[in-house]
């Protein structure tokens, strides 16, 4: 398939459950190689966007375009939701693993069922995404034998084995103990200066001033400020981003 032009391409997209709108009216476009921090307070819409920008819920108005594949309804049919889950990652707070299996099964499954790929090439993948992420002696443990920040990168490295073109982080640091933060960004961060295309909803914002290229504010359901990161961080423009972060307490080094 010829690559679109850019990853994602968002216009007037709306987004309500029931009566309560959720996103209003968003519109932008994220180009190939790009590194996106979503940012705002709880409930502002960050995870619902990414999940619609995944295909796990749909828009009620406007345009979306992800990979090429056009999520508009009615359009969107499931030969399409296929194909952009193949190549649209997902990484999301509680790690999602299957407790049952092996963190080796837990990164075979995915490709064997979706990508049809043989035992032995999946198991290859697997290893080599495994060994990626610091944790290629974990392959026989199972996802209660692991620490927090160590299922969260085995979730990343299952996530890899589908050879995404577009990453979506949904604040994949918020469940750890602090000491866990830092391994789980630095791998983040290895993917970002390999150019991989990545959106992050995060809280981070020192790891957002070092390897985010812009910044999506979110506030009510709506972009209240964009740009470049360094931009946003240290001369926002309107009081509400100012204010979150007086809230998150921001000091940039």
């Amino acid at each position: 398939m010829k690559q679109a032009t850019q990853a994602i391409i968002f216009t007037d997209i709306e987004k309500r459950f029931g009566a309560q709108p959720v996103l209003r009216r968003i519109s932008g476009a994220i180009g190939w190689g790009e590194v996106i921090a979503i940012i705002g307070a709880t409930g502002c819409g960050k995870s619902t966007l990414l999940r619609c920008w995944n295909g796990l819920e749909t828009i009620d108005s406007g345009q979306l375009v992800v990979n090429g594949v056009d999520l508009t309804p009615p359009s969107l049919k499931a030969a399409d939701l296929r194909q952009l889950r193949s190549q649209v990652g997902m990484v999301f707070q509680q790690f999602n693993l299957f407790p049952h299996l092996t963190v080796l099964e837990n990164l075979t499954l995915p490709p064997r069922q979706v990508l049809r790929q043989s035992a032995q090439e999946s198991t290859n993948i697997a290893k080599f995404f495994l060994q990626k992420v610091g944790l290629l002696d974990k392959a026989n443990a199972y996802p209660e034998q692991l620490s927090g920040g160590q299922k969260q990168r085995v979730a990343i490295a299952r996530s890899l084995c589908m050879h995404p073109r577009i990453l979506l982080f949904d604040e994949p640091t918020s469940a750890l103990h602090p000491e866990m933060v830092r391994e789980v960004l630095e791998v983040i961060q290895t993917l970002a200066e390999e150019g991989v295309t990545i959106v992050i909803a995060t809280y981070e914002l020192q790891f957002v001033r070092e390897v985010g290229t812009r910044i999506f504010f979110l506030d009510q359901g709506q972009i209240a400020e964009s740009g470049p990161a360094w931009d946003l961080l240290t001369q926002p423009q309107t009081d509400r981003l100012q204010a979150f972060l007086n809230r998150m307490n921001l000091v940039l080094l």
